[in-house]
């Protein structure tokens, strides 16, 4: 690892300067540096956890799939956070349950197992996991109580706020962002475009009503 990798390394990463300088030392001579392509799959179920991902660059979508195809979105980890996946694993001594897909192209380091193992005696890395795994766990409640407690038009709607008038966005990808199915996702969607809500084109929602689709993530849908 050259000097520019591990300044980069530690500016995503602080927690690295605050290691004993031997087990600074032994993680940036390990660090098996990775480039990888938008679209790529870093892990997936079943599969060995081979390391702990430092995320540098771009962003990787982790989701649980099931045998039909249909995937459930739990977290995105970014610059600077850590996958509670691969944490748990490592921990644990499993395999992946989950799929971890690139959702842009993506520089990562990989720590190898056995150096994750020995880091877990740094008591300034051991801090850093067990902290960002609660706020993990927080997240994943908050996405269950989502799941189970709110209905999907109210879903739906919430997930189409906040990003601008113009959404460039297939059905698919709405129905995978929701862990639900394509046909579903679209009929809510004509729905929301009958109420006038929304107006509907090839691979484009365009909003109308943002007021509106505020209204109906609140309270959900008065259609019985």
């Amino acid at each position: 690892m050259d000097a520019t990798e591990a300044d980069r390394l530690s500016a995503c990463y602080p927690i690295l300067d605050r290691l004993s300088a031997d087990a600074r030392l032994r993680v940036l001579r390990n660090a098996r540096w990775m480039r990888v392509p938008a679209g790529a799959m870093l892990f997936d179920d079943r599969q060995a956890c081979e390391g702990f991902p430092f995320i540098v660059e771009g962003s990787v979508r982790v989701s649980k799939c099931a045998p039909n195809g249909r995937e459930l979105p739990l977290y995105r980890v970014a610059p600077g956070e850590t996958c509670i996946i691969s944490s748990s694993c490592l921990l644990g001594h499993e395999d992946y349950k989950a799929r971890g897909v690139t959702e842009t192209d993506t520089l990562l380091m990989l720590l190898p197992k056995t150096v994750f193992d020995d880091m877990m005696n740094e008591r300034p890395f051991r801090d850093f996991i067990f902290h960002l795994f609660a706020e993990r766990i927080a997240d994943l409640m908050q996405l269950i109580e989502e799941v189970a407690f709110r209905k999907l038009d109210q879903r739906l709607a919430a997930l189409l706020l906040g990003k601008g008038r113009m959404l460039h966005v297939t059905h698919q990808q709405l129905a995978d962002e929701l862990g639900s199915v394509r046909e579903i996702v679209s009929r809510l969607l004509k729905s929301f475009a009958d109420q006038g809500l929304v107006r509907l084109a090839r691979e484009q929602v365009e909003i109308l009503d943002p007021a509106g689709l505020r209204k109906l993530a609140a309270e959900g849908s008065t259609k019985a």
